[in-house]
């Protein structure tokens, strides 16, 4: 899971689509004719992410199916915590102290 992480962070700056609106505008600000690629690329960034967004885990639930999820991946985690505190409490172990 942590080798992931990486990855998605760099597919979420790869969707920035200021940088391509922003040269739009400079290009349209001299009257140039590099006006029509970087719409062009624009177009291409939006489509890209929305093959992005129509890939990602859950895009098929709805709303309330995600409620539902979240509420039960939740109370495992609380069912969890709890036995992790009810084990620690019990000292099944001695360990011998260091001499």
């Amino acid at each position: 899971m942590a080798v992931a992480q990486p990855k998605l962070e760099k597919e979420s700056e790869d969707c920035s689509l200021l940088p391509l609106v922003h040269d739009i505008i400079k290009c349209m600000d001299k009257d140039s004719q590099d006006v029509h690629q970087d719409l062009a690329k624009l177009k291409a960034k939006i489509q890209e992410a929305r093959e992005q967004i129509s890939t990602m885990p859950g895009i098929d639930s709805s709303p309330q199916e995600q409620q539902q999820q979240l509420a039960t991946l939740r109370e495992q985690v609380r069912t969890k915590n709890q036995l992790l505190q009810k084990y620690k409490g019990l000292c099944m172990f001695d360990v011998p102290k260091a001499s």
